[in-house]
Order: C-alpha cells, then sequence, then structure tokens
C-alpha cells in the first residue's frame, strides 16, 4: 500500500498551521490536484469538530470525487481525514502540529491510501505519490502567504 511521511519545521507557530490545514474549504486555491472541496455536514464532539467532506482531484482528463471524515481536535493539535467513499479502497491521512519554539512548529504529514481499482492505481499511482510530496510545501507556502513570513526565515536563519 502506498504511504508518505514526513515531517518539516516551518516558521509559522503549531496553532496557526492546524488552523491553515482545517480550513478545508480554501484547498481548492493552492492545494495541487484539488478542484473542488464541499463540507457536506459538520458536528461537534466534546472539544472535537467532525467534518464531512467531498474533494474533487482532477489531473488532465481525470476527474475523482472522494468522501471523507475529518477530525479537527485543536487540543491535541491533530487532523485525521478517514475516507468513506470513493475510488479508493482505503486512504487515511493524519497531520501533527508540534510547537518549536520561537513561532515555530514541526508539521507531520502521514497518507496511506490504496485504489479500488488496479488499473486506475497502476494510472494515477505514481502521480498521487509525486502531489502527496509536495502537500507540506503547498501548506507552508500557503502560511507563508496567509501569515507572512517569520523575521528569521525572511533572513535566511533557521
Amino acid at each position: 500500500m502506498p504511504q508518505f511521511e514526513t515531517t518539516h519545521r516551518v516558521a509559522h507557530s503549531a496553532q496557526a498551521m492546524f488552523n491553515l490545514v482545517a480550513d478545508v474549504e480554501a484547498y481548492p486555491q493552492f492545494v495541487p490536484l484539488c478542484e473542488r472541496l464541499v463540507v457536506r455536514a459538520q458536528r461537534e464532539e466534546g472539544e472535537k469538530r467532525i467534518l464531512v467532506a467531498d474533494m474533487t482531484i482532477g489531473y488532465k482528463m481525470i476527474r475523482e470525487t472522494f468522501t471523507s471524515q475529518v477530525t479537527l481536535d485543536r487540543p491535541a493539535l491533530l487532523i485525521r481525514a478517514d475516507y468513506l467513499d470513493g475510488p479508493f479502497r482505503f486512504m487515511e491521512n493524519l497531520w501533527t502540529f508540534v510547537p518549536a519554539g520561537e513561532g515555530q512548529s514541526d508539521i507531520g504529514f502521514h497518507i496511506a491510501y490504496e485504489f479500488k481499482s488496479r488499473a486506475f492505481g497502476m494510472l494515477m499511482g505514481a502521480m498521487f505519490d509525486r502531489v502527496f510530496r509536495t502537500y507540506s510545501d503547498a501548506f507552508e507556502k500557503r502560511a507563508d502567504v496567509i501569515y507572512g513570513k517569520s523575521e528569521a526565515a525572511r533572513e535566511g536563519k533557521p
């Protein structure tokens, strides 16, 4: 089963990055391949917010929509997307946000997936793998646009 995992230090707070990733309806503006995202339902469970969202991904002539349940756990600084319906047999996505001092944080991104159709997996699998490897960079660039670059980042300091 294809999977990808990375941890990336960014020049933004864990809370700011959580807010950015939690704003799923903005994904079509900057997430690679995401053409449309619609939140169909949402509810509160204690301090967690649960969303059911449809995401349409497109590449050239291919368009696929899948549905996920997204759990926004603000106290734990954790976002989890669990697959409900669409072209996958299985998909799970997990984001973690860990404060790293002075307006920085370590962002963890994990995704594992398997397509229902072996043919579709062979056609799209390598491209999906490349795109998923750019997701954390896309979110960091979006954070720089929304929040600005920190002074340390502007000066090229770690």
